[in-house]
């Protein structure tokens, strides 16, 4: 039997009638053909989530009745994954990916050897909403209460400074002798992952963030592409820590 399909409702109702309507209802009607009587999951993406039953579906909304409520508390420590921009369809993936592996906020890094490049005008926010849109729908499909934050792009001085404030920030280089299981991992509180492009991290970037405290580790002996690196350090961090306990 699969999972009961999830589906963005704020406001919340906390019991009775709901409807889905808008984009979401047309998803729910049209393309994953609901019908009378079919289970669904309603989250506020702010960890919020409520189990309901289809009570009639129309050509774009989706009538329910909820018949039980629950908050989910966000995961411990939180994860916050410094993606540095990679380009094409790639970036989208690396998004896509660090959701479904539990990332809480993902910051847009403007990396010196980011092939990558997003101005500040409507190409960036184009770009950027790409990212937000991606994150959005595979919140939904890894059933995720609580959606993940895209924040606007950062540059390497402005994350140097994030790297300063947090728990803990560690930056992925291949040339680390640290490993990520060796690091005394924080319990709660916020840790920060920097995830270099392609052409890799450079040594003046490296000094900024060693400097703010961020410390270099490694994964294993691969070398892993941009777009896969955080969603398996997330797996390391799921297992290290308490947050898939």
């Amino acid at each position: 039997m699969s999972t009961a399909p999830l589906f963005l409702l704020d406001p919340l109702p906390t019991a009775g009638p709901a409807r889905l309507e808008g984009p979401e209802g047309r998803h729910a009607a049209t393309v994953r053909r609901l019908r009378r009587g079919e289970a669904v999951l309603l989250s506020d993406g702010r960890g919020g989530l409520a189990r309901a039953v289809v009570d009639a579906a129309g050509r774009d909304t989706v009538d329910l009745t909820i018949i039980e409520r629950a908050s989910v508390d966000p995961p411990s420590p939180r994860v916050v994954v410094a993606q540095a921009l990679v380009k094409g369809d790639r970036g989208e993936l690396a998004v896509e990916l660090a959701t479904e592996a539990g990332v809480d906020a993902i910051v847009p890094w403007r990396a010196a050897r980011c092939v990558a490049r997003w101005d500040d005008g409507p190409r960036g926010q184009k770009a950027l909403a790409r990212w937000r849109s991606t994150v959005r729908e595979a919140a939904k499909q890894a059933r995720r209460p609580w959606q993940p934050v895209v924040e606007e792009p950062v540059t390497t001085a402005a994350l140097a400074r994030r790297a300063a404030a947090v728990d803990l920030a560690v930056v992925l280089h291949e040339s680390a002798t640290d490993r990520l299981a060796d690091l005394p991992l924080p319990a709660s509180g916020e840790l920060l992952l920097v995830v270099g492009p392609e052409g890799g991290v450079t040594d003046e970037e490296i000094d900024a963030l060693v400097a703010a405290g961020a410390r270099p580790v490694r994964l294993g002996p691969e070398v892993l592409r941009a777009s896969t690196a955080a969603a398996v350090a997330l797996g390391a961090l799921g297992v290290l820590t308490r947050r898939w306990g």
